[in-house]
């Protein structure tokens, strides 16, 4: 799982090359909001020049448009995966994998109106989806609420919800759009961890420090998960109570190893 994905509009040139050294775990290459409608078409030919020579994933134009059949027919066979916009239905999601045909690849897909929050449970269990992405900016605007994070928590906590019972890896949490406000930005990125999203999309590398400190498992999280291990493999699988007090059994000492092993995946990554 990526802790960032940090999107570059895919028409300029100067930021599809400075955007794969940033330090984002995963590069997002965007042909949808972020381009002109005047340079999409150079921006897919720019977009999959640049796949092919670095791994990155692709928001395509508004699915089931020509700008989206033409960006799946070109970067689809060559991109790390596809995030489709504004997705409202399985159907929308099965045009692209039927597009695709047999080479489909994982797919991010973003929920960002009414529409699409009720339908979360029909488009995670499309095969191929991947993660279900929060897009708060559009929705905040869909559904005419406040800025904050209260108005988003219920539809946070249902994509989480959806996700899990699908199967799927925790939703990707929304961009944070003011670049200034670096107490803001971790406080968001905490409550929609805490909320079980992982990983945030990001609009600038001045972002990456703060989200990957917050995504990254902690030196005292890691401490409690080995001392969980370690006090449940103890008591041969029963229930164990730390030194803490805290009362352990077998769904806390799962959560502790998944805990472990995002903590070993991140240390591998960045060896």
């Amino acid at each position: 799982m990526h802790r960032s994905y940090l999107f570059a509009p895919g028409h300029d040139a100067k930021l599809l090359d400075r955007v794969f050294t940033a330090g984002a775990d995963a590069v997002m290459l965007d042909l949808e909001d972020a381009v002109p409608p005047d340079a999409k078409a150079a921006a897919r030919q720019m977009v999959a020049e640049a796949l092919a020579e670095r791994p990155a994933w692709v928001r395509i134009n508004a699915l089931r448009s020509g700008l989206a059949a033409a960006d799946v027919d070109v970067v689809a066979p060559i991109a790390a995966g596809l995030r489709l916009p504004k997705v409202e239905s399985a159907e929308d999601v099965q045009w692209v994998v039927d597009r695709c045909e047999a080479d489909s690849p994982p797919l991010i897909c973003a929920i960002e109106s009414a529409r699409g929050l009720l339908a979360a449970q029909e488009i995670a269990a499309v095969e191929g989806v991947r993660h279900l992405s929060l897009g708060g900016v559009d929705l905040r605007r869909d559904l005419k609420t406040g800025d904050g994070d209260l108005p988003m928590l219920h539809a946070r906590s249902h994509l989480v919800v959806v996700s899990s019972a699908a199967g799927l890896a925790p939703p990707i949490d929304s961009v944070y759009a003011h670049l200034a406000d670096e107490a803001g930005l971790r406080a968001q990125c905490e409550l929609s961890r805490s909320l079980g999203f992982f990983g945030k999309s990001a609009i600038h590398p001045r972002q990456l420090p703060v989200v990957h400190s917050v995504f990254t498992p902690s030196a005292e999280e890691v401490a409690w998960a080995r001392e969980v291990i370690a006090a449940f493999t103890a008591a041969r699988g029963g229930a164990a109570r730390l030194g803490s007090g805290e009362f352990v059994d077998r769904p806390v000492a799962d959560r502790a190893r998944a805990l472990l092993g995002l903590a070993e995946r991140h240390e591998a990554a960045t060896a």
